[in-house]
């Protein structure tokens, strides 16, 4: 995947969780099989790791994934925690 797509890939996931700014992510090829077809269109996966802290002071790490296609257009975004 182009590094230019990540970086603007990474601009709109910062607009939603700014405490991600300036981690990196990781990422993977994304493939998903329906019927045991393969899918034709390339997807990717990019999860950024962050931490939060509660009201009693302790870290709760969660995870941001972002399926994206090969040209760069954020399909589905997800938190966990």
């Amino acid at each position: 995947m182009n590094e230019k797509l990540i970086e603007n890939i990474c601009r709109e996931v910062y607009k939603g969780y700014p405490e991600l700014r300036g981690k990196r992510p990781r990422v993977q090829r994304f493939n998903l099989e329906r019927n045991g077809l393969p899918n034709a269109s390339p997807k990717f996966l990019l999860i950024f790791q962050g931490h939060a802290t509660t009201a009693t002071n302790k870290r709760l790490p969660y995870l941001v994934r972002v399926v994206v296609s090969a040209q760069g257009k954020i399909l589905k975004m997800s938190m966990s925690r």
